[in-house]
């Protein structure tokens, strides 16, 4: 199931403790989104650098963060913070995330327009992409803000 919220932030939405969004593979949380997570979970960014450096996070790719209250799912959508997001990545990432889910009893994660800001992708295709591949997962609710507000 997917609520689309039109304004807020993920990280401000009542009761979802998980989030994902989508990473470069080259280590960079410079803007948008990812500069939020970096800030807000430090650690997290140390384990992603050092898995961009080792060249052991790629297009596809999923790197499960796990802390205190939840689980965030870093989605490897674009190769470089130049290059734009890659909409089979995002496909292949968001299925192995929502089966990770499946099997480890999450149902509730936030997320923004993965690969629509800074990826540079048209909205409406990773719509249907996040439509389709969710659609096997009913059980698994996705909140996805639309436009970030504090």
């Amino acid at each position: 199931m997917i609520t689309y919220v039109k304004e807020g932030n993920i990280f401000a939405l009542n009761g979802i403790f998980n989030f994902a969004h989508g990473c470069n593979c080259a280590g960079a949380m410079g803007k948008g989104i990812a500069l939020q997570f970096k800030i807000k979970f430090p650690q997290m960014y140390i384990e992603y650098k050092k898995l961009c450096k080792e060249n052991s996070f790629s297009l596809g790719n999923i790197f499960i963060y796990k802390y205190e209250n939840g689980v965030i799912f870093n989605l490897a959508t674009q190769t470089t913070w130049r290059t734009k997001a890659d909409i089979s990545a995002i496909e292949i990432a968001l299925e192995k995330m929502l089966s990770y889910s499946h099997l480890n009893n999450i149902n509730r994660i936030s997320l923004p327009k993965i690969g629509a800001g800074l990826g540079g992708l048209n909205w409406n295709d990773v719509k249907r992409t996040i439509e389709k591949v969710s659609k096997n997962y009913p059980q698994i609710h996705l909140f996805i803000v639309e436009n970030y507000k504090s």
